[in-house]
């Protein structure tokens, strides 16, 4: 199996331990066949992309301990679907991106042009 790679070819690197974030719960926005919602996007949350995702039916803020979710706050990362990262972008709320954190499966929903926008890592 081969490591990860991020947006622009390196290696993925870790996005949040604290919250523990990605669809496998490592920290890390890594994918697989079983992610059908792509949660791939590295994004550092503001409270209006908050307000936005609950907006849309995903409370994002709202503690869930039942599944060790401690609920976010701004200045948090988080691995966000790319079809929501960019909903949030048509609609003017995305949130800013940590490229070296973002899976390339995102390049398939969201091009780079975009994400390099918002990055906080232009590498």
């Amino acid at each position: 199996m081969h490591p990860s790679r991020n947006v622009l070819g390196q290696p993925l690197t870790p996005c949040s331990e604290r919250p523990k974030t990605g669809f496998f719960r490592n920290g890390c926005c890594d994918t697989s066949d079983e992610d059908l919602g792509v949660h791939t996007v590295c994004v550092q949350v503001t409270a209006e992309f908050l307000t936005f995702s609950a907006s849309r039916g995903n409370d994002l803020s709202t503690p869930f301990p039942t599944h060790d979710f401690p609920g976010l706050k701004p200045g948090d990362r988080w691995c966000l679907c790319a079809a929501r990262w960019k909903e949030a972008y048509d609609a003017g709320k995305a949130p800013h991106v940590i490229l070296s954190c973002t899976h390339e499966a995102t390049l398939e929903i969201v091009p780079i042009e975009l994400l390099r926008r918002y990055a906080l890592d232009m590498n």
